[in-house]
């Protein structure tokens, strides 16, 4: 198999962002504020609107995101069972989530400091005029001792119909547990699994070779509607929180790998190409668990009785790229109202930010809800709020891909530490392009 093909899922991902964003900006030019263009075709006309961004582009987007948290839960189930089978001391699963769990922390308020430094220098509020701005209801957020309490399923099954990541984390650990514990009866069980988990990545395989598709519709239909002029208006804050998630991605992860693993950053961001793309394209960490999960194994080269642990969960908890935002957005707000913060009043921000992000998790809009949860901890109006939402959406698909990058990083600094990192797997540039394969002329004419 030639290099030249086995890049070439990158490569077709990045033909059907630029490919999507490019027609979606020419529908905009075409649709302005919303507005439709009809074409007369004999006795009717057609809506390129309703043919096209409510038509062709939603439905192939909403059923390529669908299709990839249909794999979700099944995925995270069988491998975390198969992982958890696989220890042969299963104490190690204690070792293995308090180092997952504290990297997560840490790398969140590393996320927000930084980010809260940079705000501060670069002054995105400054000269902000407020008198039009809306008013942000925001959503009450769960206790910590409420999400603790949830983690555990009462019923599992509901669990798995809700795509309750902890819940399905947390049984999965202790099905894996017993079937490690039942002798005999076990290594059949977990022989069954093994299979499935098998068929359950060819199924992800699958998908992963049609998602420039998908990622084509996602974005055309995207940014046919985008307003620009609100991200021309809050150009500041926008560029802002963008060089802040770059920066924190391609720097602040690249060191703490370096440090802790010795390891190359330069090929670990290299292998997270195809992960990256589908997060910024899917604006979902639940969505991308597929991919990362792939990546994390085939690429990195961390054995799946790590990665299946701590994928899932960096998923759920790690928010870094959202803590980024908050940084950046306390800042923003506490500026354009002339609010000055005092040193403990950035400590505040720092501790609630970090230890919200396990707080909150699994909660729908938890990035803006937990923003207002640390607002009101340092007196800030939660109206402010409001100001933002209009550039979000872009700025959502962008830290979603720190999200995505800081779990597989989390993930391989994990695996190195226990001996459960192929080295020899995570330099080989080429290791883990054998999705590119499938060829589909090729199955329908062997069937």
């Amino acid at each position: 198999m030639s290099n030249k093909h086995t890049s070439s899922l990158t490569s077709r991902i990045v033909i059907g962002m630029i490919s999507g964003i490019l027609l979606g900006f020419a529908l905009q030019k075409l649709m302005p504020n919303g507005s439709d263009f009809l074409v007369p075709l004999g006795f009717f006309d057609i809506s390129i609107r309703n043919l096209f961004v409510d038509g062709i582009f939603e439905v192939g987007g909403q059923i390529f995101v669908a299709s990839l948290k249909m794999l979700v839960v099944p995925l995270v189930f069988v491998s975390l069972i198969c992982g958890t089978c696989s220890l042969k001391d299963t104490s190690k699963l204690g070792r293995i989530g308090g180092k997952a769990i504290g990297l997560y922390l840490i790398t969140t308020a590393i996320a927000i400091s930084f980010a809260m430094s940079l705000a501060m220098v670069l002054s995105p509020g400054e000269g902000v005029n407020m008198a039009n701005s809306s008013t942000f209801v925001a959503k009450e957020a769960p206790s910590l001792a409420q999400v603790l309490i949830q983690m555990f399923p009462s019923n599992p099954f509901a669990a798995f119909a809700q795509g309750n990541m902890l819940q399905v984390i947390i049984f999965a650990l202790l099905f894996g547990i017993a079937i490690a514990l039942s002798g005999q009866a076990g290594e059949r069980i977990a022989s069954l699994f093994e299979d499935l988990n098998v068929v359950v990545m060819r199924l992800v395989t699958i998908l992963m070779n049609l998602a420039p598709y998908g990622v084509f519709c996602l974005l055309a239909g995207l940014f046919t509607d985008l307003d620009i002029g609100t991200i021309k208006n809050l150009g500041m804050y926008f560029g802002v929180v963008f060089f802040a998630l770059i920066i924190h991605a391609t720097v602040s992860y690249s060191v703490i790998l370096k440090l802790l693993t010795g390891l190359n950053p330069i090929i670990f961001i290299k292998k997270m190409r195809d992960a990256i793309l589908f997060a910024f394209s899917t604006a979902s960490s639940n969505a991308t668990i597929p991919v990362t999960m792939e990546t994390a194994t085939k690429k990195m080269g961390v054995n799946n009785s790590i990665a299946s642990f701590t994928v899932p969960l960096g998923a759920t908890i790690n928010m870094d790229g959202t803590a980024i935002m908050q940084g950046v957005a306390t800042v923003f707000i506490a500026q354009v109202f002339n609010v000055d913060l005092s040193i403990s009043d950035f400590l505040t921000v720092i501790l609630t930010a970090t230890l919200a992000s396990i707080g909150t998790a699994g909660v729908p809009g938890v990035g803006l809800i937990m923003l207002a949860m640390v607002l009101e901890q340092v007196g800030l109006p939660v109206e402010g709020i409001a100001m933002i939402i209009g550039v979000d959406r872009l700025l959502d698909m962008t830290r979603t891909a720190v999200n995505v990058t800081g779990d597989c990083m989390v993930t391989t600094v994990v695996g190195k530490s226990e001996n459960q990192l192929d080295i020899a797997t995570f330099n080989d540039e080429n290791a883990g392009q054998k999705i590119e394969e499938i060829d589909f002329h090729h199955l329908k004419e062997n069937q």
